[in-house]
């Protein structure tokens, strides 16, 4: 007890105590200053296009084969058995040992007179068999803050997983939302096609018939040609989805590009939950795992200011030892050790100083990433619910303008027919119109990315949602 005294007075003096690192809980506001007044009953979920079965079908192909997931949580694995092995540490350590070893020595170092009497073997052969146990005590808890930090990994690598998963799922459901505004795209260039194909067909008709030059046809032709070719250019779009589909899910462009074709329901605006800032801190998985990643770290200085104290080890070796086969199992044979030792740092010209401060630095910048995780959390919530507010005013007032471009559309071709206008008046509010769907497709799918936007800043489908 008086040398364990000495050694743990004697380490104490190694190093200072561990310096502390305040990590006080971010400041949130009360509410989210772009938050409308939709209803509180609204889902989270019900952001994303699950009525669409591309998505349904994509999304459960990239969960089950997706390799950016998998690797995530491959990671999960290893912080697991980084775990139990920081455990393991903390127990007895068991095992055996055989040996047959054979030995020659010089008789002469022990004398002339012992090698004259030949009292000495020269050659010795022997048999053993050690059944050894070793077990650190942890007196000061070093091996316990480091199984604490190990166990705070695992929750940081569980929630980095779950935060691939989300950007995954957000991802498949944008390029499909892409996907879908196309379609809606190339519905409304298809019917400007086919209103710009009647007009060259009714101009070819009223110049053949001489009461109109053909100049109105040949301009109604090129409008139709211009929309054939937009709508010819919407093909590389599709291709950049399918190809970044591919990627995300790990199925052929055959696969995808199936699951894209089946019917879906046109676009809709779902209302925005209301949610609190304070959420952020439970639901959010980088912010979890920014937490989980302080915590081991805090742990991990822990350790580092118990290194300053010494460690006791018990150990023992029971086994048996003999010169010859058959005296293997006498009871001569058998031999055992048993030992307490104690070890601490004496002076180690700053070394274990160095490690501290260290794990003192590795804190203060968990920390920092802590805090800008949290806050990038609370803008990208706050820029998500804005953009629905101003996406859904847009999409309000484009298919506001795209009614009435419609109407005077119509009534312009009808003032043609009846020879109230001219040519140029119908093309010029048919190429209005037909701007319009366009744009109204669009503005819907702007407001439909930026739910799919909000749903990721708010945490996903996180099981505390």
């Amino acid at each position: 007890m008086l040398a364990l005294s000495i050694a743990v007075t004697l380490g104490a003096c190694v190093a200072g105590p561990p310096p502390e690192i305040a990590t006080p809980a971010p400041e949130l506001p009360q509410d989210f200053t772009y938050k409308g007044d939709a209803a509180t009953s609204a889902r989270i979920a019900a952001l994303l296009p699950v009525a669409d079965p591309a998505y349904q079908s994509l999304s459960s192909a990239a969960l089950a084969n997706g390799p950016s997931l998998a690797e995530a949580l491959a990671r999960v694995e290893a912080a697991r058995a980084g775990a139990r092995r920081s455990g393991a540490q903390r127990l007895p350590n068991v095992g055996v040992d055989g040996a047959v070893t054979g030995t020659r020595i010089n008789p002469n170092q022990f004398g002339d007179a012992a090698g004259a009497a030949g009292f000495i073997e020269t050659e010795q052969v022997s048999y053993g068999a050690n059944l050894i146990a070793s077990w650190d005590a942890d007196l000061f808890g070093r091996l316990k803050a480091q199984e604490r930090a190990a166990i705070a990994r695992i929750d940081s690598a569980s929630a980095s997983a779950s935060a691939v998963r989300i950007a995954l799922l957000a991802e498949i459901a944008g390029s499909v939302t892409d996907w879908r505004v196309i379609e809606a795209r190339g519905a409304a260039i298809q019917s400007d096609v086919d209103a710009a194909s009647q007009l060259a067909s009714l101009a070819k008709k009223r110049a053949d018939s001489g009461i109109a030059p053909g100049f109105d046809r040949v301009r109604a032709e090129a409008a139709a040609s211009a929309s054939r070719s937009r709508l010819a250019a919407l093909q590389s779009e599709r291709v950049r989805i399918v190809g970044r589909l591919i990627t995300l899910t790990g199925q052929s462009a055959a696969e995808v590009t199936a699951a894209l074709g089946a019917a879906a329901p046109q676009l809709s605006a779902a209302p925005a939950p209301a949610t609190l800032p304070s959420d952020l801190l439970t639901n959010r998985p980088d912010v979890l795992a920014a937490a989980s990643e302080l915590a081991a770290t805090d742990a991990e200085l822990a350790a580092a200011a118990r290194s300053r104290f010494p460690s006791l080890t018990l150990s023992g070796v029971l086994g048996l030892l003999a010169f010859n086969p058959g005296d293997f199992f006498n009871e001569d044979s058998i031999v055992g050790t048993l030992a307490a030792g104690v070890a601490g740092p004496l002076i180690d010209f700053g070394r274990i100083e160095a490690e501290i401060d260290g794990a003192a630095a590795n804190k203060k910048t968990a920390f920092a990433a802590y805090r800008g995780a949290v806050f990038q959390a609370l803008g990208d919530t706050e820029a998500a619910y804005g953009l629905i507010g101003a996406s859904d005013a847009e999409a309000a007032l484009a298919e506001k303008e795209q009614s009435e471009l419609q109407r005077a559309a119509r009534l312009a071709d009808t003032r043609y027919r009846a020879g109230l206008s001219n040519f140029l008046e119908v093309l010029e509010a048919r190429r209005a119109a037909d701007a319009s769907g366009e744009r109204t497709a669009a503005a819907l799918g702007r407001a439909q990315r930026a739910r799919i936007l909000l749903w990721q800043a708010l945490g996903g489908d996180n099981p505390a949602n």
